[in-house]
């Protein structure tokens, strides 16, 4: 019997994307994105860059402009008080997550995806891809200045401020 040749699906990575900054908006909670900033089409201040990576928030009040698309993620945001034009494409973007909560999804690769580089699908010891980001209450934070500006006038939070530490977990 021959078999049948599967359709090509298009990338998953725009969906759940744009499936879980709805969902920590609509739980009024702040989305931030980790990017792959050694990605070659992302375009974001070097001064926001720390390993490689990039920290940003996404939330409506921090950007201008904000467009999601199945190929990029474009939006105007405040560096250090100055706006700059910011462009992620999709296969770029490593996990969103909640600031709040820390809960999210780091991406996993995408088999239909050819452009995104492989070293930004997450594999745990186990060899499994992708998961829950949590945080524990020593690795909570708040990412407000590690990105784009929080834009909620600069208001204290009660956890300290600290470099974020999220894991995957099963």
């Amino acid at each position: 019997m021959t078999e049948r040749p599967s359709p090509r699906m298009t990338s998953r990575r725009p969906y759940l994307l744009r499936a879980l900054y709805a969902w920590i908006l609509d739980n009024g909670m702040t989305p931030y994105l980790i990017v792959d900033a050694r990605h070659r089409d992302v375009h974001v201040p070097p001064s926001a860059i720390k390993d490689g990576q990039v920290v940003l928030n996404i939330g409506p009040t921090a950007v201008g402009a904000f467009e999601m698309d199945n190929d990029r993620i474009s939006f105007s945001a405040r560096f250090g008080g100055v706006a700059y034009p910011v462009w992620i494409p999709v296969p770029a973007v490593m996990a969103i997550y909640s600031r709040e909560t820390s809960e999210g999804m780091m991406l996993p690769e995408d088999p239909y995806d050819a452009s995104a580089p492989p070293e930004a699908a997450s594999v745990d010891a186990d060899g499994a891809q992708g998961g829950a980001l949590v945080a524990t209450d020593d690795e909570r934070e708040s990412a407000a200045g590690e990105g784009a500006d929080s834009g909620d006038g600069g208001g204290s939070s009660s956890t300290p401020k600290r470099g974020g530490h999220l894991r995957v977990v099963k």
